[in-house]
């Protein structure tokens, strides 16, 4: 397992126990809250660092122009 998914895993169930007390979430669908709030915290990841992959391709590009 990745090091950054075992992260994801914590963050979304600590997420998903404050919905459980909040009363948001209950055992019928923990299942697809669960699914949700992990892809959700995984694409944000994902979209954050392909950003950051685009931002640093555009800064090599204006460098290597001289």
């Amino acid at each position: 397992m990745n090091p950054d998914d075992e992260k994801l895993l914590k963050l979304a169930k600590e997420i998903i126990v404050k919905f459980i007390e909040l009363g948001r979430v209950s055992p019928t669908n923990f299942e697809a809250n669960f699914r949700a709030i992990f892809w959700a915290l995984k694409n944000t990841v994902l979209d954050a660092r392909a950003a950051d992959l685009e931002g640093a391709g555009a800064l090599e590009e204006t460098s290597g122009e001289e």
